[in-house]
C-alpha cells in the first residue's frame, strides 16, 4: 500500500511476475501463465514460499505531485475527523490523504497526483476541518513525500504495530482513538490512518492481499528509544489496536502486524483463503523452512 494505490493499485497489481528459490532449491518463474497459483500467493501470502531473488513489474508515469500538511491541536481532533471523514467520500482516483494523531495533535497528509490546476480545490478543504488548522499546500517530488518519516522510525529506534481495515471511521471509532492516543506512552507514539478505496484501483481482486473492500488502513504505533519502556509501549500498542479492531473489518493486512504466528495469519486471511495458502505451502514448503513470519503452517 501506498501513496498511489489509489490511482494505480497495490504495488502487487503492477507485479508482472517473480523468481523464486523454494525451500526445496528449485528455481521457479511464477506470473499469471507460469505457476498461476503461486502467483495468487505471493501477492498478499508474504514470505511463505520461498525467497523471490528477481521481480518484473509494470511501471507507471508520475509526475509531481502537488502535498497539503495541516496541524490541528487536540482540543480540534475530533471535530477535524468528522469533517475529514465527509470530505474524503466520492474523491476521484487522483486524490489520497493519511491522518495521524498523537497526543497533542492531529496532522493530515492530502496528496494530489492528477491536473495540478485542479490540486487546490481538490485538497484546500482539508486545511480548513477546524479552526486551528495550520500548514500550507506545496508541489513536491515524490521521493520527499516518500522519505518524510525516515527520520522518525530511523534505525535502533523500536516501535510496535497492530493495524486493520476500516469501511468508514464512525464517531464510534473516534471516540476510541481519542481516549486512546491520550493515554500514548511516548511523544512519538501516534495512531495514523489512510484513505484506500473509494473508487480507487485498490479493489481489484485475484490475488491472496486481504482488504481491497476497504475504505481505510488504521494503525496503532508506538515508537520509543529505551529498552526500559518496551513493556508499557507494546502494552499501549496491543490495547489500542484491540480496542480500534472492534469497529473494524474481518481481515487484516500481515505486514504491519508486529506479532508473528499462526493465528495472525488465519485472522488476517480467514479460513477459506488460509486454506488455500496452506495448500499451497504444503507443496512448496512441507517442512516449514519459511516460518519466521506470520507463518501459513503446512497442512498435516
Amino acid at each position: 500500500m501506498g501513496w498511489a494505490s489509489r490511482r494505480y493499485g497495490l504495488t502487487i497489481d503492477s507485479l508482472l511476475g517473480a523468481e523464486i528459490v523454494t525451500a526445496a532449491g528449485g528455481i521457479i518463474w511464477t506470473s499469471v501463465t507460469s505457476e498461476p497459483e503461486l502467483f495468487w500467493g505471493i501477492r498478499g501470502g508474504g514470505g511463505n514460499f520461498g525467497v523471490v531473488t528477481r521481480f518484473k513489474f509494470r511501471m507507471h508515469p508520475l509526475g509531481s505531485i502537488v502535498v497539503g500538511q495541516w496541524n490541528y491541536p487536540a482540543a480540534d481532533m475530533r471535530q477535524a475527523l468528522q469533517a475529514l471523514r465527509d470530505r474524503a467520500h466520492g474523491q476521484p482516483r487522483d486524490f489520497t490523504l493519511n491522518f495521524t494523531a498523537t497526543a497533542t495533535g492531529l496532522n493530515i497528509t492530502a496528496v494530489w497526483s492528477g491536473d495540478t490546476a485542479l490540486a487546490h480545490t481538490a485538497l484546500s478543504p482539508f486545511g480548513a476541518l477546524a479552526d486551528g488548522g495550520i500548514g500550507s499546500l506545496e508541489k513536491l517530488p515524490y521521493i520527499s513525500l516518500q522519505s518524510r518519516n525516515d527520520e522518525h522510525f530511523a534505525w535502533s529506534r523500536r516501535c510496535y504495530c497492530k493495524g486493520g481495515f476500516w469501511s468508514d471511521v464512525t464517531d464510534e471509532a473516534i471516540d476510541a482513538l481519542l481516549l486512546s492516543i491520550a493515554d500514548a506512552p511516548t511523544p512519538d507514539s501516534e495512531f495514523g490512518a489512510a484513505i484506500r478505496r473509494s473508487g480507487s484501483r485498490c479493489s481489484r481482486r485475484g490475488s491472496a492481499y486481504t482488504g481491497r473492500g476497504a475504505s481505510y488502513y488504521w494503525l496503532a504505533e508506538p515508537v520509543w528509544d529505551d529498552a526500559a519502556d518496551d513493556d508499557r509501549c507494546i502494552a499501549w500498542g496491543r490495547i489500542t489496536g484491540k480496542s480500534l479492531s472492534t469497529f473494524s473489518m474481518a481481515g487484516n493486512y500481515v505486514k504491519e502486524q508486529a506479532d508473528a504466528g499462526t493465528v495472525v495469519a488465519l485472522d488476517a486471511y480467514g479460513p477459506e483463503k488460509y486454506q488455500r495458502l496452506a495448500r499451497l505451502k504444503t507443496r512448496l514448503d512441507p517442512h516449514n523452512m519459511f516460518r519466521l513470519n506470520q507463518n501459513i503452517t503446512p497442512l498435516t
